[in-house]
C-alpha cells in the first residue's frame, strides 16, 4: 500500500525526496564545518599549552573586526571560526568593532602599543586599517608590528597571496587564523596615494580608472538577471558611450635598486665603558663639517594616455625576494577594442581585476604623477575601494608591511626566505 501510494503521487513523492536529499546534504556540510572547527581548536590549544616565563608577559593582539562586511554575516563568521582559537591560544585579544566607515583609521590614531595588528574584514577593512597606521606619527614604529588579515569580507584580494586557496569558507578562515598562531610572515609592497589637498590613502593591491571598473560596479543592480549580470552591465555600459576613452598624463621613475634586507635581531649593546668613552668623544670633537651634495634632476618619463583603463598595482601578487629592483606595474590598456571584446574581457576583469590583457602598455616604476583634465569625473577603485578621480601622485613603499602567512604559501612562493 505504501508503494501504491508513493506511486500514485509521484509528484509528492519526487519533491519529498529532493528535499530530503537537500536536507541531509545541508547537514553532512554543517557536520564537517564542526569537524575542521573542533580541529583547529585543537591545533590552538597546542599553543596555548605552552609554558612561557613567568616575567613575560603576554602578547597582546588588537583584532579590528568590521561587522558589516560580507553584507552583515562578518560578526558571526568571526564568532564561530576566528574568536575561539585566538582566545584557546593564550593571547592577550582586544576586539575592536567598527560601527562606520573610516572609523579605524581614527581607531589607530588612538591605539597604543600593541604586539600583533589583526585585521578581520574585507579589502575595506585593509585599506582603513594600514592607512591609519601609515599616517600616525611614529609609523616607523608602528609599520614594524606583524599584521594578521582574517578574510572575512566579500572581496578579500590579498587572501590569495597570504593563504591556500580554498572552496570552504570555514577552512579558510581557520587556516587563516592559525596562520596568524604559526608566526611565519612576509613582507608586502604598499603604494602611497596622495592628492593635491587630502592626506594620503594606502593600499596593498593597487589602483584602477577605467571602464572595466565602472562596469563592475554596476554588476549588483543586475542580480535579477542572474548569471548574465555582469554581461549585462558591461552590454549597458558600451549603449551610454562608444568608444570609451580615458585622458591623462603619466610621469613616473624607473625601478630602484632593492637595498639589502635589515636583520631582525637586535645588535647586542656594547659595554659602559665604550659608551662612555664615545659621549665624551662626541662631545669634544669638533661637529663634522657639511658637504654640499649635488642636486641631480630626477629622470622623469613623460607619456600622454588615451586608454579603456588603467591600473596601478604592487607586486604583492607575485612575491619574489631574490629580484634586485623594486617598483610597481603600470598596465595601460589599448582602447580600440570592440564591444564583444569589452563585454568578454569584462567577465574576465571580474575574476582578475588586475590582469593586463595583451596589447597593453606595461610600465615598471618606483613613483608616477597622474594627471588629469579639468572637470574629470569618475572614480578611481583603490583596492576595490571607491575614491573620487584627481591627479594623484602614487609612489611605492617596498616591504613596508609584514603580514602572516600560511607556511606552505611561503614554501612554494618563496623557497629562498625559508633557507
Amino acid at each position: 500500500k505504501a508503494l501504491a501510494t508513493l506511486r500514485n503521487h509521484w509528484k509528492k513523492t519526487t519533491f519529498g525526496v529532493c528535499l530530503l536529499s537537500w536536507g541531509g546534504h545541508w547537514l553532512y556540510g554543517k557536520h564537517c564545518d564542526n569537524l575542521l572547527r573542533r580541529a583547529a581548536c585543537h591545533e590552538a590549544q597546542a599553543f596555548g599549552d605552552e609554558l612561557i616565563p613567568s616575567s613575560m608577559p603576554l602578547k597582546k593582539a588588537t583584532v579590528f573586526l568590521n561587522p558589516a562586511a560580507c553584507k552583515g554575516k562578518a560578526r558571526n563568521l568571526f564568532e564561530k571560526n576566528a574568536a575561539p582559537i585566538l582566545h584557546l591560544s593564550g593571547l592577550d585579544v582586544t576586539i575592536v568593532k567598527t560601527d562606520y566607515e573610516g572609523q579605524a583609521k581614527k581607531l589607530l590614531e588612538l591605539m597604543e602599543n600593541t604586539d600583533l595588528i589583526i585585521i578581520a574584514g574585507g579589502d575595506g577593512t585593509v585599506q582603513e586599517v594600514i592607512t591609519g597606521l601609515l599616517r600616525r606619527a611614529d609609523e616607523a614604529a608602528f609599520s614594524k608590528i606583524p599584521i594578521g588579515f582574517i578574510p572575512l569580507g566579500k572581496t578579500c584580494t590579498l587572501s590569495h597571496t597570504l593563504y591556500p586557496e580554498s572552496t570552504n569558507q570555514v577552512q579558510h578562515i581557520t587556516n587563516a587564523t592559525l596562520a596568524i598562531l604559526k608566526g611565519e610572515t612576509v613582507p608586502l609592497d604598499v603604494l602611497q596615494i596622495k592628492g593635491e589637498k587630502e592626506q594620503p590613502v594606502f593600499a596593498v593591491t593597487g589602483l584602477r580608472w577605467g571602464s572595466y571598473r565602472d562596469a563592475g560596479v554596476k554588476v549588483s543592480k543586475y542580480w535579477y538577471l542572474g548569471p548574465l549580470k555582469t554581461k549585462a552591465a558591461h552590454f549597458f555600459s558600451t549603449l551610454k558611450e562608444w568608444p570609451q576613452k580615458h585622458q591623462a598624463a603619466l610621469m613616473y621613475l624607473g625601478p630602484t635598486e632593492r637595498p639589502p634586507e635589515e636583520p631582525e635581531e637586535k645588535p647586542s649593546r656594547p659595554p659602559l665603558y665604550k659608551r662612555l668613552y664615545r659621549r665624551l668623544w662626541l662631545y669634544w670633537s669638533p661637529p663634522p663639517k657639511e658637504i654640499p651634495q649635488e642636486v641631480t634632476l630626477e629622470d622623469w618619463e613623460e607619456l600622454e594616455l588615451s586608454t579603456i583603463e588603467l591600473s596601478i598595482t604592487t607586486r604583492n601578487r607575485q612575491l619574489d625576494l631574490t629580484r634586485t629592483e623594486d617598483f610597481m606595474d603600470i598596465c595601460v590598456e589599448a582602447n580600440t577594442v570592440s564591444k564583444g571584446q569589452f563585454i568578454n574581457r569584462g567577465s574576465q576583469k571580474m575574476c582578475d581585476p588586475h590582469t593586463c590583457p595583451e596589447g597593453s602598455q606595461c610600465i615598471q616604476a618606483s613613483r608616477c604623477i597622474l594627471q588629469l583634465p579639468e572637470g574629470t569625473e569618475g572614480s578611481f577603485g583603490i583596492d576595490n575601494e571607491e575614491h573620487e578621480a584627481m591627479p594623484v601622485e602614487v609612489k611605492l613603499l617596498p616591504r613596508k608591511l609584514r603580514f602572516f602567512c600560511d607556511p606552505r604559501v611561503k614554501e612554494q612562493v618563496l623557497p629562498a626566505a625559508v633557507q
